[in-house]
């Protein structure tokens, strides 16, 4: 078991997502970094699609109930150990201090956390309200039954999250017609700076608005993890883990898979580039 003493801006529960029932109008959610998610269950022998915490910009305390193996990876907080296997004792405490760079940090207990399913996953949804609530402080927080071997890795060698400009790639798309060209070029010439009102929906950019081709707004249609979406004010939103399945804003661009885990970890202030 693990309680929640203190839970910084937001801590909540996180696995592989509710995979394949967007058609049924709901939302995939999950881990917001999937690769730094995935690697601390790797590192605990946890199944791939183990719950764990996904904790934004630290500030998160932990006490341990019982003798824990953890490991704590993504944007590397201060205070705890990094990309490697840990074994906590019963009665020590965790303190995520800021991390160094990055936004995202991901917990995980062997044996993962076992809190009950909500429509085959145990992730928070904070668009759609499903799943366990954002932890809370005094929060219990039970742990399953460890299921496999421990990997043998003493510390995974993973670099941190970028601190700079962070340039991703992207593929035209379904209504790149509706932006001009002059729009296009803006879009992949201009250095977008993070605003602060960015979340586990999606990233929100400030910067030169976009020409548009056509007035107007469509039908709402499907939306895809990645989709760049050019509402009124002209200015990108990068979809994330939280994104609604549909939307009626023309999308621009996708953002790669490659380049998806490095928009979740942008911070508010941080600077990024489109290039395809």
């Amino acid at each position: 078991m693990i309680t929640v003493l203190e839970t910084g801006p937001l801590a909540t529960i996180q696995d592989g997502g509710r995979i394949g029932q967007g058609a049924l109008g709901v939302p995939t959610s999950g881990a917001c970094d999937p690769t730094s998610y995935a690697l601390s269950n790797r590192l605990v022998g946890n199944h791939p699609g183990a719950a764990a915490l996904e904790i934004t910009f630290g500030g998160l305390v932990l006490h341990a109930d019982a003798d824990l193996t953890i490991a704590i990876t993504g944007a590397p907080c201060t205070g705890v150990p990094l990309n490697a296997p840990t074994v906590v004792r019963a009665g020590e405490v965790l303190r995520f201090g800021p991390p160094r760079s990055g936004l995202r940090t991901y917990l995980a207990v062997r044996g993962g956390i076992d809190v009950p399913a909500v429509l085959g996953s145990r992730s928070t949804d904070l668009l759609s309200g499903l799943g366990p609530a954002p932890l809370q402080a005094g929060t219990t927080l039970p742990v399953g039954r460890a299921c496999g071997p421990m990997p043998g890795v003493d510390l995974a060698a993973v670099a941190d999250p970028a601190a700079g400009t962070v340039s991703v790639r992207i593929t035209p798309g379904p209504r790149r017609d509706w932006f001009t060209d002059a729009g296009w070029s803006s879009f992949l010439g201009q250095t977008y700076e993070v605003s602060s009102n960015s979340n586990r929906v999606g990233v929100r950019l400030d910067g030169t608005p976009l020409e548009r081709a056509r007035d107007g707004e469509l039908s709402s249609e499907g939306m895809a993890l990645g989709a760049i979406q050019i509402p009124p004010s002209g200015l990108p939103v990068v979809f994330l883990a939280d994104h609604p399945v549909t939307g009626g804003y023309p999308v621009i661009a996708y953002v790669s898979t490659a380049s998806l885990a490095g928009c979740a970890q942008l911070r508010p202030g941080q600077g990024i580039r489109f290039f395809s």
